[in-house]
C-alpha cells in the first residue's frame, strides 16, 4: 500500500482527476450491476407459466403471477394482461406504454461508463504529456545545475509513467464493466421482446378460452 500512495503521489496532479473519475465508474458499476441483474427472470419458465395461464384460460392467475415479480419484463406483460378484456390493439398499446417507461430504467447511466473509461485515459495522456513538458522544460533551462538535471528528468518522467498506468488501469476495469453491464442490458432487452411477443399472439389466438371478468377482477 505504501508503494501504491508513493507511484499515486509520483503521479502528479491529474491522478486526482483520474481518481475522481474511477470512483465514479465504480458507482455507477455497482448501481447498475444490483439493477440489471436484480430485475432479471428465468425467460423460459416465465414463458412456459404464462402460456399455461392463458391456455388454460386463467388470465387472473398469470396477472397474479406477474405481479410476484419485481422485474421489467413481469410489469410489461401484467400491463397487458389487466387490458385483456379490450380489443388486441389496446392490449398491444398497454404493454407498448408499460415498455416506454420499463426500458429507460434498464439503459440509463450504463453508456457514462463508456465516458468515464474514455475520459480516465484522455487524463492520463494529459498527465504524461504535462510531465515531460515540465521535466524538459526543466532541464532544459540554464539556471539548471548540470548535475541535477538527470534526477529532475526521472522524476518528471517517472510522474507521467505513473500517470499514463493509473490512467489506463481505470480505464480498463470501466470498459470491462460497460461491456458486461451492457450485454446484460441487451440479454433483457431481448427477453422482454421476445416473452412480449409470445404473450401478445397466445392472448390473440386464445380469446375464447380466456376468463375476461376473471381478469377484470384481477387488475
Amino acid at each position: 500500500m505504501h508503494e501504491l500512495w508513493t507511484n499515486f503521489q509520483h503521479g502528479g496532479k491529474m491522478m486526482w482527476v483520474i481518481l475522481l473519475f474511477g470512483i465514479i465508474e465504480i458507482g455507477f458499476i455497482i448501481e447498475r450491476a444490483i439493477f440489471l441483474f436484480g430485475a432479471g427472470v428465468d425467460r423460459e419458465a416465465f414463458a412456459e407459466t404464462m402460456q399455461k395461464c392463458i391456455l388454460g384460460g386463467d388470465v387472473a392467475k398469470a396477472v397474479k403471477v406477474c405481479s410476484v415479480q419485481n422485474a421489467p419484463m413481469a410489469r410489461i406483460i401484467q400491463a397487458g394482461l389487466v387490458k385483456v378484456n379490450r380489443p388486441d390493439e389496446e392490449v398491444q398499446a398497454a404493454m407498448d406504454e408499460a415498455a416506454l417507461r420499463e426500458m429507460p430504467l434498464i439503459n440509463q447511466r450504463t453508456g457514462y461508463l463508456a465516458l468515464l473509461a474514455n475520459l480516465c485515459m484522455l487524463a492520463g495522456l494529459l498527465g504524461t504529456v504535462s510531465g515531460l513538458i515540465e521535466a524538459f522544460g526543466a532541464v532544459s533551462g540554464k539556471s539548471v545545475d548540470p548535475s541535477q538535471k538527470a534526477t529532475i528528468l526521472a522524476g518528471g518522467i517517472s510522474e507521467a509513467m505513473n500517470c499514463t498506468q493509473f490512467g489506463l488501469f481505470t480505464a480498463i476495469y470501466g470498459l470491462i464493466g460497460f461491456a458486461i453491464l451492457n450485454g446484460r442490458t441487451q440479454k433483457l432487452e431481448d427477453d422482454i421482446n421476445a416473452v412480449t411477443v409470445q404473450v401478445v399472439n397466445l392472448v390473440v389466438s386464445n380469446r375464447e378460452k380466456v376468463n375476461v371478468q376473471a381478469a377484470a377482477n384481477a387488475a
